[in-house]
């Protein structure tokens, strides 16, 4: 599949550029500066076909993943509604705050970045994933178990499947329905608290569903 990550010069975008490409997926990683996209995809060149455009460039994909800072989201989803329209669109965007006592989920008018990109993109289909896999583990290429599991969210069964078939490009992650998108403001709010672990425990956590056996973990190919 060809794939666009728009924003996909930051950690979570290169890192899940990096998988898909690992898994064999065509990769058109965005951003504002297409020259700085083409610099990173460079550095990613080991991972398989990547290359570096301008965030208009990568809506042309045929899936599109976005994973903008939660600052920019809503400004660039407008920008890019008539040619994000009759695509899936996953949203991975984690409305976060930082002081100085941690992180914090933002309040979101729309209940998260999930529901704020469907208002804005009517003509896509948004599916909520990806938000709380660790960008680190994603982007290191000696790593190649990455445990935990990866909540979809939406409302069209068809999207759903596409997208938990793509967390396959997460080698030992699983790909889980997690609910329909009015749920996502849940998801994208523990992040905050992955972080915070992350910093006290000096590690790279993610989360896991117990009680489902019967789930497979997915494998790359």
């Amino acid at each position: 599949m060809r794939i666009g990550i728009l924003g996909g010069t930051g950690p979570q975008g290169r890192g899940l550029g990096r998988r898909f490409a690992m898994a064999g997926h065509e990769v058109l990683l965005g951003s504002r500066d297409a020259s700085r996209a083409q610099q990173v995809a460079e550095e990613l060149a080991d991972a398989g076909n990547v290359s570096g455009v301008a965030n208009a460039e990568a809506a042309q994909a045929e899936l599109v993943v976005v994973a903008v800072p939660y600052e920019g989201h809503a400004d660039l989803l407008t920008s890019l509604a008539d040619a994000l329209a009759g695509k899936v669109v996953v949203d991975c965007v984690n409305p976060l705050g930082f002081d100085a006592h941690g992180p914090y989920p933002l309040d979101v008018p729309d209940g998260s970045a999930a529901q704020e990109a469907q208002r804005i993109l009517p003509g896509s289909t948004v599916v909520g994933a990806f938000h709380n896999v660790s960008a680190r583990l994603l982007d290191d290429p000696s790593v190649t178990h990455i445990p935990g599991d990866v909540l979809v969210l939406g409302e069209d069964r068809d999207a759903i499947a596409l997208v938990i078939d793509l967390v396959t490009a997460l080698p030992g992650s699983r790909g889980l329905y997690g609910g329909r998108l009015r749920l996502a403001r849940t998801v994208e709010s523990l992040t905050a608290n992955l972080i915070a672990v992350n910093r006290r425990y000096k590690t790279h956590s993610g989360i896991s569903i117990s009680g489902l056996p019967d789930v497979p973990a997915a494998s790359a190919p």
